[in-house]
């Protein structure tokens, strides 16, 4: 098992030196000027092109280049233009409030999605499967957004149950974490929850349909025991499949999520930084963001052979 992580975290390298070059090139597509920007509309000419040549902007792209795979090699993400900071230091700030987001989302998408998908397979061809189905396609096709702001008006505005924005951190006040963070997660996660239904509904179907489910319920096990313990066991591999790329639209959706509720997370740090064109920043969070993802579906592969003892990787 250890064999196989370790290949996994081999061939994560390529993965990681193509989207580093990748958001290193289009940073340097957008128009504007990162010298201009910080300096302000108060710099002349002059000013701008020393803080130009201070930061290295004045060097030929390939050299720049050459000058950030040198510093990923000693582990130097660089310093981000627009906060003066290290980049890591800067990124380890902000994402852990976007991780926390995105697990508390997944708690609601596993409960939600998984629960909903059980009982609609359990219920094949009732009204309650057909309720089941049509509130998955309701969550799949209701944009984040706009349920976000369909919860401010209702339970912050109308209801004042929660807060309409703003982030307390977790540490200082869980209770108070709990409340700025639910609606946000909520709207994030019925998205993923009706995407998962789906999917463990026909899992489902398809392992319930097995000779050795009737055989447990022919011996007489509790229903309770051949669904959870049999079917859904067995129906694991695509759910966990699916469970992998919903973390990825969950951090991805945080962007949004977090604009929308002023979360000071991750989306919002990035989107700061490439309005003001701040390549450090936005190369180094990404590559960041990137190797949390890379480090999530390694954990999926290595799940596979826990869950299942079918599976081998050679």
């Amino acid at each position: 098992m250890a064999g196989v992580a370790f290949r996994r975290l081999l061939s994560a390298i390529p993965v990681l030196l193509i989207v580093s070059l990748i958001s290193f090139g289009l940073m340097r597509l957008i128009p504007g000027d990162p010298a201009a920007a910080i300096a302000g509309i108060a710099a002349t000419p002059a000013q701008i092109e020393q803080l130009r040549r201070d930061l290295g902007l004045d060097q030929p792209v390939w050299m720049q280049l050459l000058h950030y795979y040198e510093g990923l090699l000693r582990g130097d993400l660089g310093r981000s233009l627009l906060l003066g900071k290290g980049v890591f230091a800067a990124t380890m700030e902000r994402l852990p409030v976007t991780i926390g987001l995105s697990l508390y989302a997944l708690v609601f998408t596993l409960l939600i999605g998984i629960a909903s998908g059980i009982i609609a397979a359990l219920r094949q061809n009732s009204w309650i499967d057909q309720a089941a189905m049509m509130f998955a396609m309701i969550g799949i096709s209701v944009p984040n957004f706009f349920l976000g702001l369909l919860m401010i008006i209702l339970f912050a505005v109308h209801l004042g149950w929660l807060p309409s924005g703003g982030y307390v951190p977790f540490g200082d006040d869980p209770f108070g974490w709990l409340a700025s963070m639910t609606m946000p997660a909520f709207s994030l996660a019925l998205l993923q929850a009706g995407l998962l239904a789906r999917i463990t509904r026909s899992s489902m179907l398809e392992v319930l349909r097995q000779d050795y489910i009737r055989t447990a319920r022919a011996k007489g096990l509790p229903g309770h025991r051949v669904i959870l313990k049999h079917a859904l066991a067995n129906a694991l591999i695509p759910i966990v499949t699916v469970v992998g790329i919903i973390v990825s639209l969950l951090l991805s959706g945080a962007v949004v999520t977090e604009a929308l509720f002023s979360i000071p997370g991750m989306g919002q740090l990035l989107t700061q930084a490439v309005l003001n064109r701040d390549y450090p920043m936005v190369q180094g969070g990404l590559l960041l963001v990137t190797t949390f993802l890379v480090l999530v579906n390694i954990t999926v592969d290595v799940l596979y052979a826990v869950l299942d003892p079918r599976v081998r990787y050679e």
